[in-house]
């Protein structure tokens, strides 16, 4: 659109410029100014068809014939257009009107004489004139300017360019707009309490003052995308009930040099005004990074500007009383030293990935809108997703009411939910992907090599079920309940390595070749390997040595090549030693896992049930086993004890009809007593 407003801007003046100023579409060529005299000889050599006197400008038309077009402007009639004159300036009009009376006695003018006036002559009309189109002009500019500076969109003032520098916060003047408490972010209870100080700070801050407490300047929340970061900053502004100025980092970042500092300015101008207040800054990275770490040599770094700007106005010469600044990030390692430090940012807050109780509550809520189905168990839903943060488990409830709503289903049930958690994981269930006999036979010895080794492995995850059926790119995956563990040991990682490579293995053992289906296996072994030994000192011949360089672009490794080659030979040492195991494992118990392989040919999907029933009883119980049985069997008991009430209260209401229908009909004084 801006390129059709420089089109119309530039058709608009060239209109303009070759134009009379009077509006007259006439082309300039037809009009030729002459002296007096000059005018006073065309007249008595007959050239004149008319004559138009402007007695307010002192200007007459002189018209010419069209046959004497060529002697008075050397060009023919098509190149000087429809009747063309000469524009004259004279004294006196008595002494024009008694020439031309006199030219007309003598026949050498036989045209007419009129008279025309022009509105809004004098100083005034010339003035508007004048200014009229330049004025114009400039507000076709002022609009094209505001097009490009997005229409003037932000605080403190009016649009266009001449805002560029003013900040685009938007504030609440009561957060509780937004309609979001702390009643509505489930778990993140140590988050909350900390956050909670804050607001009852804001709400009643002698309780602290009455002891010498200062309140935090600002506050950091840390955690990876999607645990509720924003969430809790809504809840903060619904809660505080003062001025609320909420803006990404993003948006102090613009294409003009100085800009980024400008806003910074502004906003705290904006937030002083209004104090006390909060400000929240969400994805501070943007303008947060460790400064001198930037490997482009030379000119100007507009992000660092703002920072330095951020930096003075949070704690400066000057003073900032009653503002709070709130700010959200997943990059904290990025973040400036000058920035994470006590004065600034005074509590950096942790928001981590839920646990298995606050993936209860986090499902509680989002529950809430969804028609249920009675047999969906919130307990079984938090176990089967480890991992899951808040954004991910509300995607879950959303997958499974679209699932049930496919089905035509009147509510969302169990087998929704678990479908939903298999297409967000795996990805979507591909029905229509064609494949081969030898294919599907391949794909089910590679994963029921997975679930055998993870069966006969103290430390691996315990198997939920398995299924060959094309998801995603893949092909097909075993399914596991990982179990939440702080610390991860050495034990536990070569199990699950193990466990890995036992989808290769079984295809070397039981069809002789081996293919790319084990891509993503090798992938996350070697990753793990390397794991062990750079950072971990899990390696026999680096032991308690980490390697981690966590220094932003650094382009030299912090060890010789000597030290990588000795990793390299570690990490397929180990590997090797782990697909060995696993091959012994499948060789000691091939019986079964031909019976499991057979049993996914044939249902394409089996659970732990079915595996448990040919390989017996799991030798190792984890806890999530444990707790899992433990929920099984409190499950039973509770249906058990629920069929037993429906049971009471069924007889409890027969026996109430039945003893009606006797008073009813037993007539007065017979023994209903025995017919009961």
């Amino acid at each position: 659109m801006n390129w059709i407003y420089l089109i119309v801007i530039a058709a608009l003046a060239i209109f303009y410029f070759t134009g009379e100023s009077n509006g007259i579409t006439q082309p300039r060529s037809s009009m030729k100014e002459a002296s007096y005299d000059e005018f006073k000889a065309r007249v008595d050599s007959g050239y004149a068809s008319k004559v138009v006197i402007n007695k307010d400008v002192k200007i007459l038309k002189m018209y010419v014939k069209p046959e004497y077009i060529r002697e008075v402007f050397n060009r023919s009639s098509t190149e000087v257009g429809n009747e063309p004159f000469l524009s004259v300036e004279f004294g006196s009009i008595d002494k024009v009107e008694s020439f031309l009376e006199e030219a007309r006695k003598n026949e050498r003018f036989t045209g007419s004489l009129t008279y025309e006036h022009e509105e809004g002559s004098g100083f005034l009309g010339s003035l508007v004139s004048m200014l009229l189109p330049i004025f114009f002009f400039v507000a076709i500019w002022m609009f094209f300017i505001r097009r490009m500076s997005g229409g003037g969109s932000g605080m403190g003032g009016g649009g266009g360019i001449f805002s560029v520098g003013k900040s685009k916060a938007k504030m609440y003047e009561k957060g509780g707009d937004l309609g979001i408490t702390f009643k509505d972010v489930a778990g993140q209870a140590g988050a909350k309490q900390e956050i909670q100080e804050i607001v009852d700070f804001l709400k009643n801050p002698q309780k602290y003052t009455d002891l010498g407490g200062k309140i935090p300047k600002g506050a950091l929340l840390v955690g990876p995308p999607g645990t509720g970061k924003t969430l809790l900053a809504k809840a903060v502004a619904g809660e505080a009930g003062v001025p609320f100025f909420s803006m990404s980092g993003s948006d102090f970042v613009e294409m003009f040099v100085g800009v980024g500092a400008s806003r910074v300015r502004d906003l705290f101008a904006q937030a002083k005004a209004k104090s006390p207040c909060i400000i929240f800054i969400d994805e501070i990275d943007a303008v947060g990074r460790a400064r001198s770490k930037n490997p482009a040599m030379g000119g100007n770094d507009e992000r660092e500007n703002t920072l330095n700007a951020l930096l003075t106005e949070m704690d400066g010469f000057g003073t900032n009383s009653g503002i709070i600044i709130l700010a959200a990030t997943n990059r904290v390692d990025m973040l400036d030293s000058a920035l994470l430090r006590a004065g600034r940012f005074d509590r950096q807050i942790n928001v981590d990935l839920p646990d298995l109780n606050e993936r209860k509550e986090v499902f509680m809520v989002h529950l809430k809108p969804l028609k249920l189905d009675p047999s969906v168990d919130v307990d079984f839903l938090a176990r089967q997703t480890p991992g899951f943060s808040g954004a991910d488990i509300a995607n879950v409830c959303n997958e499974a009411a679209l699932i049930a709503a496919r089905h035509n289903s009147q509510t969302v049930g169990k087998q929704d939910f678990l479908d939903a958690v298999d297409r967000i994981i795996g990805g979507l269930e591909k029905k229509t992907k064609i494949m081969t006999a030898a294919e599907k036979r391949s794909i089910a010895i590679h994963e029921a090599g997975h679930a055998t080794i993870s069966w006969f492995t103290e430390f691996a995850n315990p198997l939920v079920k398995v299924s060959i059926v094309p998801r995603g790119r893949a092909l097909g995956a075993a399914w596991y309940l990982p179990e939440e563990r702080v610390l991860q040991t050495k034990e536990a990682m070569l199990d699950e390595m193990c466990s890995l490579l036992g989808g290769r293995a079984a295809e070397e053992l039981f069809i002789g070749t081996i293919s790319t289906g084990a891509m993503n296996d090798l992938e996350r072994t070697t990753k793990q390997a390397y794991g062990m030994i750079a950072f971990a000192g899990m390696s026999e011949k680096l032991p308690n040595i980490c390697y981690y360089n966590n220094s932003e672009y650094q382009f030299q490794r912090p060890y010789s090549e000597t030290t990588a080659k000795v990793m390299d030979d570690e990490v397929l040492r180990i590997i090797n030693e782990q697909y060995e195991r696993a091959k012994q494992i499948l060789l000691e118990h091939k019986d079964g896992h031909a019976q499991l392989a057979q049993l996914l040919i044939e249902r394409e999907v089996i659970f732990a049930d079915d595996v448990e029933k040919i390989f017996g009883k799991r030798p190792w119980v984890s806890r999530s086993e444990e707790l899992l049985e433990a929920q099984m069997r409190a499950d039973a008991e509770r249906m058990a004890a629920e069929r037993e009430r429906q049971l009471q209260q069924e007889e409890s209401l027969k026996s109430a009809e039945g003893s009606t229908d006797t008073d009813s009909e037993a007539p007065a004084g017979a023994e209903g007593g025995q017919h009961e």
